[in-house]
C-alpha cells in the first residue's frame, strides 16, 4: 500500500531529493501556507471587517476538527499550547490534601511538568504536597490509583519510543476511581483515526502530523463528561461579558461555554489560517487509509532494522507501535547529522535517533534510510 506517496509530494516544501521523515518533530510545510499567509495579513489590515473574517477561519478549523474527533463543534477549542492548556486544568481545580495525579514519567514534560513544579514550589514553601504525583508505566497504572486520584494523564503514542498505550484500559481505571482522564495527542492528531471522546479533556500540539505551525494547539472539553467544568483564570476571549467593558464590582463574570475558554487572550490567528490550509489538506483522505498508509512504512523500518541487528525501543506488535520509530544508542547526534549530510531529514534528542512517517513518505523512504543508517548507527555501537 506504501508503494507510492499517498500524499502529492509537490504539495510541500521539501527540499529536492531529501528523504523527511521526521514528522514526530516538525513536519514539512504545505506550499499553500504561503497563500494563507498572505490572507491573513491581507485580512489584519482590512479594517474593522477583519475579526469577522478571522472568526470564519477559527470556526471552519474547530468544525473540521470536531467531526475528525467524533465531538461537536463547541468542545474543540484553541490553547497556545499542550503545556498551557494542561496548567490552566490544574490551576481550575478545587485540590484537597490528599489528593493526588498519576503521570507515566517517560512522558513529555507538557503533560509532566505543570504537576511537578507545582508539587516541587508547595515542598519549598513548606505546605502540603497538593496534589502529590505518582509516576507509573501502562502495566503499572492500576495499582498507583487510589480513591483520592483525582487526574490522569497520558499520551496517546510516546514522543520517546513511540508506543501507543491503551487508551481503554486507562479510561476504565479512571472511571474505577472517578478520576478525570487527560490524553495528549500530539503524537497521533494527524495520521491516527481519533475518538476523543475516550477523554475528559484531550489537547494536541499542530507543528507535527497536523502540517500546522506552533502557536495554537487544539484544546477539546468533553462537555458529556465533565459539563460543569470551568477556568479558574481568564482574559477576555475566554469570557462571555457580551460587551467589552462590564461593570466588574456588580456584574458576575462569565465563562464562555464551549472549549474557546482555553484562549485567553487574542487566538493566534496567523497559526489558525495555516492550519485551516493543514486540516483542510488532510480532510481528503480518510484517517484510517492515512494509520495504515504510516504503520505500514514505520513496520517496514521495524522489520529492516531487525534484519540489520538493530534493536529498537518501539513497540514491534503493530497494535503497540504508530508512527514513530525510535533508537536509543551512542552518538545519536553525530548520527542525525550524518543523516542530514546524506539527505536524510530525521531527529535527535534524549539519546535517540527518531524516524517518523506521514503520507509523503513511502517505502523507497525506508530503503534509503536502511541503507544510510546502518553504516552510521555501527560507527559509534559496535
Amino acid at each position: 500500500m506504501a508503494s507510492k506517496p499517498l500524499f502529492p509530494v509537490d504539495s510541500f516544501q521539501i527540499p529536492s531529493g531529501t528523504t523527511h521523515v521526521c514528522a514526530a518533530g516538525e513536519t514539512p510545510a504545505l506550499k499553500p501556507h504561503n497563500a494563507a499567509f498572505t490572507r491573513y495579513m491581507t485580512d489584519k489590515s482590512s479594517g474593522h471587517v477583519g475579526p469577522a473574517s478571522k472568526n470564519v477561519q477559527i470556526d471552519h478549523v474547530r468544525s473540521v476538527i470536531a467531526k475528525e474527533w467524533k465531538v461537536s463543534t463547541p468542545e474543540i477549542g484553541f490553547a497556545s499550547s499542550v503545556a498551557d492548556a494542561v496548567s490552566m486544568l490544574l490551576e481550575s481545580l478545587d485540590w484537597k490534601e490528599g489528593d493526588n495525579v498519576a503521570l507515566d514519567a517517560d512522558d513529555f514534560p507538557s503533560l509532566i511538568a505543570p504537576f511537578a513544579v507545582k508539587s516541587q514550589g508547595n515542598k519549598e514553601r513548606g505546605s502540603a504536597d497538593i496534589p502529590a504525583v505518582r509516576y507509573a508505566n501502562p502495566q503499572e497504572l492500576s495499582g498507583a490509583v487510589d480513591s483520592q486520584t483525582r487526574l490522569i494523564a497520558v499520551s496517546y503514542v510516546s514522543y520517546l519510543n513511540g508506543a501507543r498505550v491503551n487508551l481503554s484500559h486507562y479510561r476504565a481505571v479512571a472511571d474505577s476511581v472517578g478520576a478525570i482522564l487527560v490524553v495528549d495527542y500530539s503524537q497521533a492528531a494527524g495520521y491516527m483515526a481519533i475518538d476523543a471522546t475516550i477523554a475528559d479533556f484531550a489537547f494536541t500540539a499542530c507543528h507535527k502530523w497536523l502540517l500546522g505551525v506552533t502557536g495554537a494547539a487544539i484544546a477539546c472539553w468533553n462537555k458529556t463528561r465533565q459539563p460543569s467544568w470551568k477556568p479558574s483564570t481568564a482574559g477576555w476571549h475566554s469570557l462571555d461579558i457580551g460587551h467589552p467593558r462590564p461593570d466588574w464590582g456588580k456584574e458576575e463574570v462569565r465563562f464562555r461555554d464551549d472549549a474557546l475558554c482555553f484562549t485567553r487572550g487574542n487566538p493566534s490567528h496567523l497559526s489558525i489560517y495555516l492550519l485551516r490550509e493543514s486540516v483542510d489538506f488532510l480532510s481528503q483522505w480518510d484517517a484510517v487509509d492515512i494509520e495504515k498508509h504510516v504503520l505500514g512504512l514505520s513496520g517496514a523500518l521495524l522489520e529492516g532494522l531487525e534484519k540489520e541487528g538493530i534493536h529498537s525501543s518501539t513497540p514491534w506488535d503493530r497494535d503497540q507501535h504508530a508512527g514513530n520509530v525510535t533508537v536509543h544508542c551512542d552518538g545519536a547526534t553525530e548520527i542525525v547529522n550524518g543523516l542530514r549530510n546524506a539527505g536524510i531529514y530525521a531527529w535527535n534528542s534524549n539519546g535517540r535517533v527518531r524516524f517518523s512517517f506521514h503520507g509523503y513518505n513511502c517505502f523507497r523512504d525506508v530503503d534509503r534510510v536502511l541503507e544510510v543508517f546502518p553504516p552510521l548507527w555501527r560507527r559509534f555501537n559496535v
